[in-house]
């Protein structure tokens, strides 16, 4: 099955994926997807009107057989590899938007990291500069 998507398009999914992982997306976390295409650099040439059709693609295809296999295979294939530690951020982020990091997201994030073979101090700066963002006092 080949998925015709755009970087922003992969980028989106990764958000999507993270969210959805354990099953519940939270308004919070869908608040968090939509500022955060609205804000960062990386989005800057998106369509934002596209933003609830590229999730919805995404659910579809997570709901089929071997659905994270293929959105991560074509998330890989999609995204240029100097984007894969953006994809990784975004991934982190969201999963760390409701103040709580379960095992689903934490199996998300390793299965994310693998296929993109992104190498551990990098993941760990990212997940450190997470954590520094949403501390409580």
């Amino acid at each position: 099955m080949k998925i015709l998507l755009t970087p922003h398009d992969a980028l989106i999914y990764v958000m999507v994926m993270a969210s959805a992982v354990d099953s519940a997306m939270s308004d919070e976390e869908l608040g968090r997807i939509g500022h955060l295409v609205q804000t960062m650099p990386v989005f800057r040439d998106f369509d934002d009107d596209r933003l609830i059709e590229v999730a919805r693609k995404c659910a579809e295809i997570l709901s089929g057989a071997e659905g994270l296999d293929i959105a991560l295979e074509t998330i890989r294939d999609v995204l240029p590899p100097r984007l894969y530690d953006t994809a990784y951020a975004l991934a982190v982020e969201l999963s760390g938007a409701d103040h709580i990091v379960n095992a689903e997201e934490i199996r998300f994030l390793q299965l994310l990291r693998d296929r993109l073979k992104l190498d551990k101090l990098t993941c760990a700066a990212i997940e450190r500069s997470a954590i520094a963002r949403y501390r409580w006092l």
